[in-house]
């Protein structure tokens, strides 16, 4: 387990990137009131995951802030792990930096870097960071660091060489999994789908629209397929998305009781912490799917 308190659950959202930067802070100071541990946000093309971080603990007290994941291709080995350490300096114990390769056609056709062998460079990547020279008022040692992770190679080194893993888009079979590979020790945070909809043909129509983006890149897919799917689960199901058999496993939906029973069943595969997403239509009806499932995932 990693040394920063998250909590049993948090929150992963993309939508603190589609409001004013005040509103981002309001809406983790509600996570923080409603119970969340940590809320995790992504990075793409969009705001600096650092600085975000920054505004988002300054606005709050106690809620943890976790990147899931900035990409180590956008800056390099020294500046990620000055920057992480600015942070810690600033909030101590309350950032927690999620890594990741990000994909080929973010890596290579979006910011024009090499993406021939992400495995060996996040091994470097550490190393490099673990090196880094520090001279401002701070921690001399290096925060805590998870991976992005989902096959074997790439769990063995989050357990070996940081914190533990956040594995991204996949059900409680990959967290068993994941668990098996890295041993009892390292930190496991999975992400999980949710969708607050009781109708099955809204809920998993909400479900395949999420999910489209993934499906089109292979780290997911080859996870996917690992995990025993076929590509007609990929897309073979309804308009050439995914069947219902992989949107089920994928996301869950239903009431806010099914919702923590997926949860749990990460837990019962030694999930350490579940960062959920709530899925929905709007950013006002995600913001209320935080508020209503707060009260049967928090204790």
């Amino acid at each position: 387990m990693g040394s920063i308190d998250i909590g049993r659950v948090g929150i992963w959202t993309w939508i603190l990137d589609q409001v004013p930067s005040p509103q981002a802070a309001e809406y983790t100071a509600e996570a923080e009131e409603l119970g969340y541990g940590a809320i995790w946000y992504p990075e793409a093309v969009s705001r600096d995951p650092f600085v975000k971080a920054a505004l988002l603990l300054g606005g709050t007290s106690s809620i943890k802030v976790a990147t899931g994941i900035a990409n180590i291709y956008a800056r390099d080995p020294m500046t990620t792990a000055n920057a992480q350490r600015t942070i810690e300096e600033a909030f101590p114990g309350r950032f927690l930096l999620g890594l990741g390769v990000s994909h080929a056609h973010m890596v290579r056709d979006i910011r024009r870097h090499d993406y021939s062998r992400p495995l060996s460079y996040m091994r470097e990547y550490l190393v490099r960071m673990g090196e880094a020279p520090f001279i401002a008022h701070g921690p001399t040692d290096l925060p805590e660091v998870v991976l992005a992770a989902l096959g074997p190679k790439m769990l063995q080194l989050s357990a070996e060489e940081t914190a533990g893993a956040h594995p991204y888009f996949v059900p409680p079979e990959h967290t068993a999994i994941a668990r098996e590979v890295m041993g009892p020790d390292a930190a496991l945070y999975p992400e999980q789908m949710a969708v607050l909809d009781t109708d099955a043909t809204a809920a998993r129509a909400l479900a395949r629209e999420a999910m489209s983006r993934y499906l089109q890149m292979p780290n997911y897919t080859n996870n996917l397929k690992r995990l025993g799917f076929e590509q007609s689960d990929i897309d073979g199901g309804p308009g050439g998305g995914p069947s219902d058999r992989l949107v089920d496993a994928i996301v869950v939906w239903g009431t806010p009781e099914q919702v923590s029973a997926r949860v749990r069943e990460h837990f019962d595969a030694s999930a350490d912490h579940v960062c959920l997403q709530v899925l929905a239509g709007s950013i006002d009806a995600t913001v209320e799917g935080w508020r209503i499932l707060a009260p049967h995932l928090l204790d």
